[in-house]
């Protein structure tokens, strides 16, 4: 492994068309999806899909949400679930959409959508494949991750995700890329905090995507640790419960630490013409934020959650305790 870290602290952030100061990310959607392919690690391919129909039907959700002041969108499709640098470059180039994609293996569903050499090979080994996107670029197209996705099982962290959390703090080290990891519950979310706290990684690297339905109590412990609380599967049935859990997050003093977003989209290339776009990514725009201001949020309160936390998260920087 890479023994000194290849990136400098410099407040940069690494899209699909190249890098940007973190200043420059504007509101920022911090999880959501353009293509997802369930088919599994060992069917999955580009070939699965045409790129073209792709842009022609997803490009219009894209400039939509554009037109509601979103500047950037984060899309967290891992390896071996449809990740499509190509696509999402030819798509930020139409829609004037900056765009992140990332580096890292999902675990997650009892690890369908993990490859084979991610059972046998060392983290160390998987740090390594993850270190090489961020310097030459991903399968080739030059275009790097502008962070980590990992996912673990919901319940105590098995062996092999133990091995991809410790793999993704060792690619930490080394690139200064925050870590996304789709968790859920929080067992394993405090249990990922001590894998990285163990490779001296601090927990303000570390993203707890899927964070909402859990307790206050963790929430401000996770935050007050320095971790990102991630409320991001929000629609059109959950937007009372969000506005509350907010609110919540507010009085507490914890909204430095919220992020917020839909896990929304997606083209399916398994569904004629990609499937029903069912979960739009505008709910936040039409209707949480205007629910959120009756509460009494004000623009300061929204532009923390959308502007100021998306960038202070993602800006590449090595976090070490």
């Amino acid at each position: 492994m890479t023994s000194r870290p290849l990136v400098s602290p410099g407040g940069l952030i690494q899209t699909v068309t190249g890098p940007i100061r973190s200043g420059a990310l504007g509101l920022t959607l911090i999880h959501e999806h353009v293509l997802v392919d369930f088919i599994g690690a060992d069917k999955t391919s580009p070939d699965r899909w045409n790129r073209p129909a792709v842009i022609a039907r997803m490009q219009p959700y894209l400039e939509e949400v554009r037109r509601r002041g979103c500047r950037t969108l984060v899309e967290c499709t891992p390896s071996y679930l449809g990740k499509d640098p190509q696509l999402l470059r030819e798509l930020s180039e139409r829609t004037g959409l900056k765009i992140l994609t990332n580096t890292g293996y999902y675990g997650a569903v009892d690890n369908k959508y993990l490859p084979p050499h991610a059972f046998t090979e060392s983290a160390d080994q998987l740090a390594d494949r993850w270190i090489k996107e961020f310097r030459d670029g991903i399968d080739g197209t030059g275009i790097k991750p502008g962070f980590i996705k990992i996912s673990v099982n919901p319940g105590t962290l098995s062996a092999l995700h133990r091995k991809l959390v410790t793999a993704a703090a060792r690619t930490h080290r080394q690139t200064g890329l925050t870590i996304y990891s789709h968790t859920g519950p929080y067992v394993p979310a405090f249990e990922q905090l001590a894998v990285l706290q163990a490779e001296g990684v601090h927990p303000s690297a570390f993203v707890w995507v899927h964070a909402q339905g859990q307790n206050m109590v963790h929430y401000a412990r996770a935050a007050r640790e320095g971790a990102w609380v991630s409320l991001d599967g929000l629609d059109d049935q959950s937007v009372d419960s969000y506005a509350q859990t907010l609110q919540l997050m507010k009085e507490n003093g914890l909204l430095h630490r919220t992020l917020l977003s839909h896990d929304a989209g997606w083209y399916d290339p398994a569904q004629p013409d990609g499937g029903p776009v069912s979960r739009k990514y505008t709910v936040l725009f039409d209707r949480l934020i205007p629910e959120l201001r009756r509460r009494g949020f004000r623009k300061k309160d929204v532009d923390q959650l959308l502007k100021e936390n998306p960038a202070q998260a993602l800006a590449i920087r090595v976090r070490t305790k």
